[in-house]
């Protein structure tokens, strides 16, 4: 103990680790940012090379290319850049001013962000059968955005030199946060998506709904909020997708003539078409702003929307352009748009509402109005994402406006979900009420069919006891009876002795067997049927008087009852204990039988039956001890003291 007390005084005083420690925790964290940083560049490069060999198989198919292959893999790295958010500047334009193109396609992005995210989910294990710890996810995450960021600069710088060159500002910018994000999305699903950064964010929000959010079962109603604004943002970009496939359907010659008027080559016309699916997402946004009322901009001071329709004039021919509504008033086709946002805040309303049946009305009402904000921030989010500039002048401005979108959903969140999730809110309530009254009525009346099913059997049962308990008793009294009369011996008629007139011999042993022979019975005449076991009635031997001579006398055998001999086909008769199948079982009724009083009176019943129960009579082959063994197994009777005196 002298020894380690000293060791411990100079742990709890604070050290800084030495230069072997340092070197230890950054061998230890080493494996980790490698893998980080090689999965940041392994995602950057299958992005970009995926892209390469799309637009380098488009360009050798192209009868006329306007460049050679370096154009092509200058247009490759710009088309990467863009589908990070990044805008472009096209140079060489017939007015010599740079045109800025904003637009980006929606579908191309998914591409990148999933490979981010993918790349910082499996850079946390850095053992892939699970034996070394998991990386930490700071570790993980800046490896997979250093990594991908290094391979994004060196694309930028390359893109530079070609006609389409990357915007700096939007570069330093846009690049970095989608980045981040999608790697920051993978790390923290790595780690089981924990509470403590959506926590960290929810106390950005203002303190009303700060409080809701993070007080009791705020997990509970986070999601809830979540799930219904998801809901509804699906509605609404599904129907502004049905939008534009019904417009699109409505202008098909138009749509038609615009995709034959760009190009002639089938190579041309595969990626004017493969531009046009990328751009799906796009067009579905942009026909949910139409639905929510804000509509969309084709050009500067040219709007297009449910109640005018005022597009530019020289748009350039495009497929997806075609399905622009004509210019003029709006019509009642045209405002049936509004079903789509209705829709979705019936159905954000509805899920509020199921969700929250264990809530207050005024608490229902509060996530509501929060799914409703949650709502409003992903359009907004998405229709910034789907427009921006196609140029200069009139095309400054393609797409919708992101703040109109956001404050549209939002608006018409609170209007409809909100009153929506109330009346299910209530509804709910007052069904859940119906539901357990009815369920309680139904299991009352389970519980008195089954008690009164109980009360059938078990009278049933007594019943067939008693039943079988008298049945028994009659048929072992009529068996003992029978056995009695069988039983009983044949009374002799006693024959009166002659006066002695002289003294006999003296009994010997020879005279005893004589004796014991004539008193054994004859044998049957008809040896061949043999009969069952009958009982010869008993005779006292008494000694002779004196003058008395011993005479044979002639007895006559009882002749048995004449029976027939078993049949081999004959089914044999079971014993009378086995004969009725309506003796007691342990459990006669399991179901019911639960109460203890019952329970003792079936045993005593049962016992009493038991003992009452006959013994199973003898074998019916078992041959009777002959009357001469039992004539000598019995005593003689001694004789009188007259018969002594004379003999």
């Amino acid at each position: 103990m002298t020894g380690v007390i000293p060791m411990t005084a100079r742990r709890s005083s604070p050290r800084r680790p030495s230069s072997s420690q340092l070197l230890t925790r950054v061998r230890d964290r080493s494996p980790g940012l490698a893998a980080g940083l090689v999965g940041g560049v392994v995602a950057a490069g299958l992005g970009l090379g995926a892209l390469t060999v799309l637009v380098m198989v488009l360009w050798i198919s192209s009868p006329y290319p306007d460049s050679g292959p370096g154009g092509a893999l200058h247009v490759a790295a710009a088309l990467w850049l863009l589908a990070h958010g990044v805008e472009l500047v096209r140079a060489d334009t017939l007015s010599g001013v740079p045109a800025p193109v904003g637009v980006t396609p929606l579908l191309l992005s998914v591409v990148p962000v999933w490979l981010v995210h993918r790349a910082a989910r499996d850079a946390v294990d850095a053992d892939e059968d699970g034996v070394a710890p998991p990386v930490s996810a700071r570790t993980a995450w800046a490896g997979v955005v250093l990594g991908y960021l290094t391979v994004g600069a060196g694309t930028a710088l390359y893109a530079a030199g070609g006609s389409l060159r990357p915007s700096w500002a939007w570069t330093v910018l846009g690049l970095p946060t989608v980045v981040a994000l999608s790697a920051g999305t993978g790390v923290w699903t790595a780690y089981g998506r924990p509470r403590g950064p959506v926590d960290r964010l929810l106390r950005l929000l203002p303190p009303g709904a700060r409080r809701v959010l993070l007080g009791p079962r705020g997990r509970e109603k986070f999601l809830v909020a979540v799930r219904a604004a998801g809901a509804a943002v699906a509605v609404c970009v599904g129907g502004g997708a049905g939008l534009v496939a019904v417009s699109s359907v409505w202008h098909g010659d138009v749509a038609r003539e615009a995709f034959l008027r760009l190009t002639e080559g089938w190579s041309g016309r595969c990626a004017v078409l493969l531009l046009c699916v990328t751009l799906v997402p796009n067009a579905a946004v942009w026909g949910a702003a139409y639905a929510l009322g804000p509509g969309f901009a084709l050009g500067a001071g040219h709007g297009v929307g449910p109640w005018v329709s005022d597009p530019a004039p020289m748009l350039p021919p495009f497929p997806l352009l075609a399905a622009v509504p004509d210019a003029g008033a709006g019509t009642p086709w045209n405002w049936a748009a509004g079903v789509v946002p209705l829709a979705a805040g019936v159905t954000m309303g509805w899920f509020v509402g199921r969700g929250g049946m264990r809530w207050s009305v005024r608490r229902t009402a509060m996530i509501a109005g929060l799914a409703a904000a949650v709502c409003a921030a992903v359009l907004a989010v998405a229709a910034g994402m789907a427009g921006g500039p196609l140029g200069v002048g009139v095309l400054a401005r393609f797409g919708p406006v992101w703040w109109q979108v956001g404050g549209a959903a939002l608006a018409w969140g609170v209007g409809v979900a909100v009153p929506v999730a109330v009346v299910v809110r209530v509804c709910g309530g007052w069904v859940a009420r119906w539901r357990t009254a009815a369920a309680t009525k139904a299991v009352t009346k389970a519980a008195a069919k089954a008690a009164e099913e109980a009360s059938r059997a078990l009278s049933l049962a007594e019943a067939r006891a008693m039943a079988s308990r008298t049945t028994t008793a009659s048929r072992t009294t009529a068996s003992r009876t029978t056995e009695a009369s069988r039983a009983t011996p044949q009374k002799a008629t006693p024959q009166k002795a002659a006066p002695p007139k002289a003294a006999p011999p003296k009994a010997t042993e020879p005279s005893k067997a004589t004796a014991a022979k004539s008193s054994t019975p004859a044998t049957p005449a008809t040896p061949a049927k043999p009969s069952g076991p009958s009982k010869s009635p008993r005779t006292p031997v008494v000694a002779p008087r004196d003058g008395v001579t011993l005479r044979k006398k002639a007895v006559t055998p009882v002749a048995p009852e004449a029976t027939a001999p078993p049949s081999p086909r004959s089914v044999p008769h079971p014993k009378e204990s086995e004969a009725y199948d309506l003796l007691p079982a342990d459990e006669p009724v399991e179901d019911v039988w639960r109460d203890e009083a019952l329970r003792a009176r079936w045993d005593a019943l049962r016992d009493e039956l038991r003992q009452r129960t006959p013994e199973p009579e003898a074998p019916a082959n078992t041959e009777p001890e002959p009357p001469a063994a039992k004539a000598e197994a019995e005593p003689p009777v001694p004789p009188s003291p007259q018969d002594r005196g004379t003999s």
